[in-house]
C-alpha cells in the first residue's frame, strides 16, 4: 500500500549541518525562516511555490524547497540543494523538487549572479494585480515605493519550458522585482532578508489596491508626478539592500517567527 501521505524519513539537522559549510547552514536557517514567515502570513497556495538562496561558495548551487511539503514544515535541514543544470546535488526527503520552481529561480541565479535569493508568491492579492492591464497602481506610499522598479513578464502556461528562461530574464532587466502576469510575484535580493523586504513591501501594496478598488465606483487618488520622483529619490536607500532598515525589518519578523517556534532552525 502506498504512503505518499506520510513525510520521507529525512538526514537529521546534525547530519547535514555536519556535510555543510558555516556558511551554507546560516543561510539555509534563514530561507527556512523565510518560508515559515510567509505561512505565518498566510502567502502559501498550498505546495506551489518556491522560495530560494544562493549557496555561497564558487559552485553555482541553490536551495529550494523539496516538493511535497508545506511551506510551515521548511526546515534548514530539509531544504533541497540544486545546480543551475538541474541536478539534485543533496535532498535529505527524496522527494525532489518542482520543475516550474527550477525553471523560474534557475533562470534569474544564472543570469543575475548579483542576486541570492528569489522569492515567488500566489497569493490572492498578489495574482489579482497580476491580472490588471496597469499592473501595480502608484496609490499609496507602499506602491510609490516600487515607481520604476518593476518588471512584467507575459503569462506563458506553467514554467516548465526551460526556453521561458530566457524570456523570463530578458524582462526581468536589471531590475529585481517582478509581476508575473496572470501568476503571481517575483522579489530577488543581495540577501534573503533584502528579498523579503521587497516581498513583504509588495504584497501589502497589492493588498491596498485590492482593497482600494473593492470600494466600487469610488475614484482613486494619484500621486502628482513631483511627488512619485520625490519617492523614488527617497526609495533608493531600500532598492540598494544594504542599508539598515533590511537588518531592523528581518530581526522584527524573526522575533515574530520565534514566539511560533524554532523548528526552522533545525
Amino acid at each position: 500500500m502506498s504512503n505518499v501521505s506520510s513525510l520521507p524519513v529525512q538526514s537529521s539537522s546534525n547530519d547535514v549541518r555536519n556535510r555543510v559549510s558555516p556558511e551554507e547552514w546560516e543561510v539555509r536557517v534563514k530561507l527556512a525562516a523565510a518560508y515559515r514567515i510567509a505561512a505565518l502570513k498566510r502567502w502559501t497556495d498550498h505546495i506551489y511555490t518556491h522560495f530560494s538562496a544562493r549557496v555561497p561558495g564558487p559552485d553555482e548551487h541553490f536551495l529550494i524547497n523539496a516538493f511535497g511539503l508545506l511551506f510551515d514544515e521548511i526546515t534548514a535541514s530539509n531544504l533541497v540543494k540544486v545546480d543551475i543544470d538541474g541536478t539534485i546535488v543533496d535532498d535529505p526527503t527524496g522527494l525532489g523538487i518542482n520543475h516550474a520552481g527550477y525553471v523560474i529561480h534557475s533562470a534569474i541565479h544564472a543570469a543575475r549572479p548579483d542576486l541570492q535569493a528569489v522569492l515567488h508568491t500566489h497569493t490572492r492579492d498578489g495574482v489579482a494585480v497580476s491580472a490588471q492591464k496597469n499592473g501595480l497602481l502608484l496609490i499609496s506610499q507602499h506602491s510609490l515605493g516600487f515607481s520604476g522598479r518593476v518588471a512584467y513578464h507575459g503569462y506563458e502556461g506553467i514554467a516548465q519550458d526551460l526556453g521561458e528562461r530566457e524570456r523570463l530574464v530578458a524582462d526581468l532587466g536589471d531590475k529585481n522585482v517582478m509581476i508575473l502576469r496572470n501568476h503571481g510575484l517575483l522579489t530577488a535580493g543581495l540577501s534573503v532578508e533584502h528579498a523579503f523586504q521587497l516581498l513583504h513591501n509588495l504584497e501589502y501594496a497589492c493588498n491596498i489596491q485590492i482593497a482600494a478598488q473593492a470600494a466600487g465606483n469610488a475614484e482613486l487618488i494619484f500621486p502628482p508626478q513631483e511627488v512619485v520622483k520625490k519617492v523614488e529619490e527617497q526609495a533608493k536607500v531600500f532598492k540598494s539592500g544594504t542599508g539598515p532598515g533590511v537588518v531592523r525589518h528581518w530581526n522584527a519578523l524573526i522575533r515574530e517567527l520565534d514566539r511560533h517556534g524554532t523548528a526552522y532552525k533545525d
